[in-house]
């Protein structure tokens, strides 16, 4: 999977694997997986212009997640 760095406060980095459906987080703190990702979401994650706030309301407490990094 491809990440891509970001500018979106604690977030670095971002990537998204449509087959598995996973969406993965790089934060200052340690990166994270989050399963069951539609592409929707991917999409609007990754075209935000409030990234942090989307990742708070709509990804960080609604999926399950595992630690990677």
């Amino acid at each position: 999977m491809e990440m891509r760095k970001v500018n979106g406060g604690t977030i670095r980095a971002i990537g998204y694997d449509d087959k598995r459906r996973v969406l993965v987080v790089e934060l200052s703190v340690g990166t994270f997986e989050y399963a069951s990702v539609s592409s929707e979401i991917w999409r609007r994650f990754s075209t935000s212009a409030a990234m942090k706030s989307f990742y708070s309301d709509n990804i960080e407490d609604v999926f399950s997640k595992r630690r990677i990094k």
